[in-house]
């Protein structure tokens, strides 16, 4: 599908060949980001910028994104773009904990359209209850691995069966708003 043919509220699940994202996807198996798309824009909660909204074409031109579009058919727009212009502006949870009035990309997400699962966090790999790159981050933070702190990832809220998969987004620049 076309950029043209995204409607507000679309949320827009992306994977890319970054270590983070890879790290992300070893873990939770499909998605390492999620945003949200109103007017041209994508809001989103990003490791560089915090909880912003930019265009989409300037935010697909940052990386070689692989991005999958979900409708939520019950959405009500007006409130849930009006939650996530709240948040404009906070910083980027690095640490993935809770309570900290910073949020990630999935915590975003679940936070101004509250209809997603919170999940024990998990960090391993196909051998290990932490794999070495999360021991690695986490041990730069200076914080315990949050193993089993409640959370979301957007592979685990891509699965909700209250959102549809539409479609597979192309990276046709030319129709990017």
């Amino acid at each position: 599908m076309d950029t043209s043919n995204l409607e507000n509220g679309d949320l827009l699940f992306m994977r890319d060949n970054s270590e983070f994202s890879k790290a992300i996807i070893e873990t939770t198996k499909e998605y390492s980001h999620v945003g949200i798309f109103f007017d041209g824009m994508i809001y989103h909660a990003s490791r560089k910028y915090g909880v912003t909204k930019q265009k989409l074409a300037g935010f697909l031109s940052e990386g070689n994104w692989n991005v999958d579009v979900y409708r939520y058919p019950e959405i009500d727009c007006e409130i849930v773009r009006e939650q996530a212009e709240k948040y404009l502006g906070r910083e980027y949870n690095h640490s993935f904990y809770p309570g900290n009035d910073k949020f990630y990309c999935s915590q975003y997400i679940a936070e101004i359209l509250p209809i997603f699962d919170w999940v024990p966090m998990k960090f391993n790999d196909d051998v290990n209850e932490v794999s070495d790159y999360w021991k690695k981050y986490y041990d730069e933070l200076g914080l315990d691995v949050p193993v089993g702190v409640p959370g979301t990832n957007p592979s685990q809220i891509s699965k909700c069966k209250k959102i549809k998969l539409i479609g597979k987004l192309k990276q046709n620049m030319k129709n990017s708003q």
